[in-house]
């Protein structure tokens, strides 16, 4: 469910003229009130060099996988004895990601029972249930009130072994609203490709027939938290609703990384997976 954080009333002395420079930032938009500038300012202060928080697309219907994802949703198809969705989990646990947030949707019942509050992978997982599908966007506007801060974003049915502690410091030494993890493949044909100029994403191409870079969006992002606020209302897609914009802005940034990807989405990707993944290493 979607669950709002418990807030605590506290009292405070602030130094008048402290006090008017915060009344200056409130616009009624980003900074609501008083009370959500003085919160938002210390949550800049307190902000570590590390990520505390992760969201997970889990609630696809997996309709390339059937017969496999007739009673099983699609993240919790098994490579090598286990759920791709707890590779997921293991590698958020391996670089001390202790919030999660996955969104549900077909079947969601059957990932709550087998992942629970998280507890026994050591750390803690919250839930958003999607009604009717919202697409790679959509659920982003139900977990907003849980990613208040930069925070991780898996596509849950990819396997990936990607050095998250190196991408973050790439994000931040590039200041950037918002970085995409890319992955090179031999044949780029069947994915969209990404074209670079230099760390900035420059532009989307969708199936080429003569791809000019063999980079694709390999389905993992950091985000700050106000890209929540480009989604549009309903069903969306990030990759067409957001990320095209702030390629445009200068906004978007691509980490490249050479380790394991493999996607599970089509029959013959998760035969190759099954065969090819080596684990969380």
């Amino acid at each position: 469910m979607n669950k709002k954080r418990e807030k605590e009333r506290v009292t405070i002395n602030i130094d008048s003229a402290v006090l008017k420079g915060i009344d200056g930032k409130v616009d009624g938009r980003k900074i609501r009130n008083r009370s959500h500038a003085i919160e938002y300012f210390v949550r800049q202060a307190m902000q570590s060099h590390e990520i505390s928080t992760a969201f997970v697309l889990a609630g696809g219907k997996g309709t390339r996988l059937k017969p496999l994802t007739d009673n099983t949703p699609k993240p919790m198809i098994e490579v090598k004895g286990k759920p791709v969705l707890q590779y997921v989990i293991e590698l958020l646990s391996k670089y001390q990601i202790k919030n999660v947030v996955i969104a549900l949707g077909y079947k969601s019942e059957k990932i709550q029972e087998y992942f629970g509050n998280g507890e026994k992978f050591g750390l803690n997982i919250e839930y958003v249930i999607e009604k009717e599908p919202l697409g790679t966007g959509g659920p982003l506007r139900l977990a907003k009130d849980l990613l208040v801060d930069e925070f991780l974003m898996f596509n849950g049915d990819n396997l990936t072994n990607i050095n998250l502690k190196d991408m973050f410091e790439f994000h931040k030494k590039n200041n950037a609203f918002a970085t995409i993890a890319l992955s090179s493949v031999q044949d780029p044909k069947n994915f969209g490709v990404i074209e670079m100029e230099g760390n900035k994403i420059r532009k989307f191409i969708e199936k080429p027939v003569s791809p000019k870079s063999n980079l694709i969006n390999s389905g993992t992002y950091i985000l700050k938290p106000e890209v929540i606020d480009m989604i549009p209302k309903g069903f969306s897609l990030i990759e067409k609703d957001v990320f095209p914009k702030l390629s445009e802005q200068g906004k978007l940034y691509g980490y490249v990384y050479n380790g394991q990807w493999f996607p599970t989405d089509t029959i013959e990707r998760y035969e190759q997976a099954k065969k090819e993944w080596k684990g969380i290493i």
